[in-house]
């Protein structure tokens, strides 16, 4: 007599014994802070391969391990395609340069820094002119849970109405990180969007993925009327989607192309 095994089933049972690769974790400060740092470098390479660089604009942020209250951040006007690690610029809590010959950002200090200071959980911060990004960001809407991508945001963006110009008041800065609050990402309207995590990684990927959001929705909605998905499958699949540890995972292939086909950034 054959047994049969359900296909299904024999898949479920293999899943069950492998376990996703989870962030590393480190036992000197140096270590974590190269690994951040390289981390960095690559998701502005990647930025750049997006098209999300637009002239000076656009910054990403990670916190330094040691020195909490400091970040390290991309120099203002460089390229996003030509960072690597020696380039980037460590900033203390008042905007002051601490190590690095290059200019930062105001308005890279102005919002992040108020974000890093409101939200010590969050590592990493990341904002750019992304094209549809920016484009969803003048209807003054928050993103609607319109594919299993797109609920990865369900209940977990914000939206910051008021658009008062270049953000270089830290006053601004705490408005934003208020609006903010405990979520994942803010669409500033009439400007683009910004994203937050707990690893470089993961607020890389929430951009990336965000950005394409936007544009699914944009194209959905210019040719007919969306069908959003069920407000209990949405909360569902954003557990599955929207987690912290799926958010590094899902950064890990474009970490490992970038790195093999522009090495050069981990100088």
């Amino acid at each position: 007599m054959v047994s049969s095994i359900d296909p299904q089933l024999a898949i479920q049972k293999s899943q069950s014994t492998i376990s996703l690769p989870q962030p590393p974790t480190f036992e000197r400060f140096e270590d974590e802070r190269l690994h951040r740092k390289q981390r960095l470098a690559a998701a502005f390479r990647l930025f750049a391969r997006y098209r999300f660089d637009e002239g000076i604009a656009g910054h990403i942020t990670v916190r330094d391990p040691e020195l909490t209250d400091h970040f390290w951040v991309n120099p203002f006007g460089m390229y996003f395609g030509h960072i690597r690690v020696s380039d980037l610029i460590l900033v203390n809590h008042k905007g002051e340069i601490i190590q690095g010959d290059k200019p930062v950002n105001a308005a890279a200090f102005a919002i992040h820094a108020q974000i890093h200071f409101a939200r010590p959980d969050v590592i990493a911060a990341a904002h750019a002119h992304s094209i549809y990004g920016k484009t969803w960001s003048t209807l003054k809407r928050l993103l609607d849970p319109l594919t299993q991508d797109a609920c990865a945001f369900y209940q977990d963006h914000a939206l910051f109405e008021d658009y008062s110009g270049v953000v270089l008041d830290p006053k601004e800065g705490s408005r934003i990180a208020a609006t903010l609050g405990k979520k994942k990402a803010i669409i500033l309207c009439n400007h683009g969007l910004l994203t937050v995590g707990q690893s470089v990684d993961e607020t890389a990927w929430w951009f990336i993925a965000m950005d394409n959001c936007c544009q699914a929705q944009l194209m959905a909605e210019a040719v007919g009327k969306p069908t959003l998905i069920d407000a209990d499958i949405a909360k569902l699949t954003y557990s599955q989607v929207g987690t912290h540890s799926l958010g590094w995972f899902s950064f890990q292939p474009l970490y490992e192309m970038i790195v093999k086909q522009e090495p050069d950034l981990l100088d």
